[in-house]
């Protein structure tokens, strides 16, 4: 089958349909699912045999950090969505800083859509920014089809994008009232009884003192209070503690309308194993202990954690001071958008989680959230023909050869992991097959426009 091609039918012995596995054929027509058949005699021209390969809806990775314009040589588009098809992810969600400029501005979020323009080899969404004094920016953003907004409620580590106060919150809930949309936050507040900890800045363990749990769950309180007097969609990106949780349970028994979170690293990492100058690890919030990390995945398992995204967010290697293994001093972010589906599911089996916990966390709960479930993450006639093709039992190991993000530098260099992706069709489209990409970007921009309440932007 020839890459860049549009796929007919894919036929497996192993198609997820609902809970199930069964044999199936997925007809395509126009880049949307047409039929799924369980006659397996279907034939013609253009049909994709899998063999027991595992056909389900492709992954939706909401939080990725693209940085294209201006931080191009950290991740480009061109780049990020290579390594997303290779990893079965047919969707992502541009985060709007590190580029520059930042996506906190109309004009900002178009030039945006230009750099993107004829690069992305997977479908992309764009979240624009919240920042102090933008609040008259959201609503034509809105209007112009971002999937929500992001803020950070601590120094965001680039200064073209400063954090907001609790008074620039009140004003951009007010504006983003009635208008349907989202915004992201990054939980984390400073507080007084945050340390340094050891002296020794090439310790683990320094950092992560600075960074502590009570710093996630302050924010929260605040997320959760905001929520409930405004009744505006909030959603807590990356929570790596587990002690919020019983806030975010207790303000949705209120009746806030508040999802959460959790990514790859810290499902997959553990602070124990960290070692001395090993900066590749440090991101922000931290990777914390092996019994937290337990109860973020016990809060998966009973819903409290609605969906696992990878939070990529790479930079050039010498921003991580690896020379000097400086933990105080690196770049906080983890590289991992290309292998979000088998670090998932090489803890998630171990655990009992089944496929369709995957689709659930890693496709249908990200769409809904970003408001493109009614497109993407699922197997049904209407919806998209966005297709991870994968063979969950088959263990590799992540070489630096076969990474195709821009920058290599990543903490799961040289682990084994279970789960190999073998083809990614985006809309019926062949865009990434046994290591190989198509030869043109065949992904298209999702401009995200609300119809309810349209009146009121």
């Amino acid at each position: 089958m020839e890459l860049g091609s549009q796929i007919r039918a894919v036929r497996s012995t192993r198609v997820l349909l609902g809970s199930e596995l069964r044999p199936a054929v997925v007809t395509i027509k126009d880049g949307k699912i047409h039929q799924i058949l369980t006659d397996s005699n279907f034939s013609g021209d253009e049909v994709l045999d899998v063999g027991d390969s595992v056909v389900m809806p492709g992954l939706v990775d909401s939080h990725v950090h693209v940085n294209e314009p201006g931080r191009t040589m950290w991740e480009g588009f061109w780049t990020a969505t290579r390594a997303a098809a290779a990893g079965g992810v047919t969707t992502i969600v541009d985060m709007p800083l590190n580029s520059v400029p930042p996506t906190t501005t109309l004009a900002n979020f178009q030039e945006k859509l230009r750099e993107a323009m004829g690069k992305c080899f997977v479908d992309t969404a764009f979240w624009g920014g919240v920042i102090p004094g933008n609040e008259l920016e959201l609503q034509p953003m809105v209007r112009a089809g971002v999937a929500g907004f992001k803020c950070f409620m601590i120094h965001s580590g680039v200064d073209e994008f400063p954090h907001v106060t609790d008074g620039d919150l009140h004003t951009a809930m007010r504006h983003l009232q009635g208008t349907g949309t989202v915004l992201l936050f990054h939980a984390e507040k400073e507080v007084q009884n945050a340390t340094q900890g050891p002296d020794d800045p090439c310790q683990y363990s320094t950092f992560l003192q600075s960074r502590p749990d009570v710093m996630e769950t302050e924010a929260i309180r605040i997320v959760t209070q905001l929520c409930l007097q405004y009744q505006v969609r909030c959603h807590i990106v990356h929570l790596s503690s587990a002690e919020p949780l019983k806030l975010i349970r207790e303000a949705r028994e209120a009746g806030a309308p508040v999802t959460v979170e959790t990514t790859h690293h810290y499902l997959s990492l553990r602070a124990e194993d960290i070692p001395a100058g090993a900066t590749q690890f440090k991101c922000c919030p931290p990777i914390r202990s092996s019994a937290n990390q337990e109860e973020l995945w016990s809060a998966l398992k009973a819903g409290d954690i609605d969906m696992v995204v990878s939070d990529h967010s790479p930079c050039t290697p010498d921003l991580k001071r690896l020379e000097t293994g400086d933990f105080t001093q690196a770049w906080g972010g983890i590289s991992s958008l290309q292998f979000g589906l088998p670090l998932f599911w090489t803890s998630a089996c171990r655990r009992g989680f089944a496929l369709p916990d995957v689709v659930r966390l890693l496709s249908h709960n990200p769409a809904q959230m970003c408001r493109l479930d009614h497109l993407k993450s699922r197997l049904a006639p209407g919806f998209d023909a966005d297709l991870a093709i994968w063979d969950p039992e088959r263990e590799f190991e992540i070489i630096e050869e076969n990474i195709h993000h821009r920058n290599k530098l990543t903490p799961y260099l040289g682990m084994k992991l279970q789960g190999a992706v073998r083809g990614t069709l985006v809309r019926g489209q062949l865009v990434f097959w046994e290591g190989q990409f198509s030869p043109e970007p065949l992904g298209q921009h999702l401009l995200i426009h609300q119809k309810r309440n349209q009146a009121q932007l």
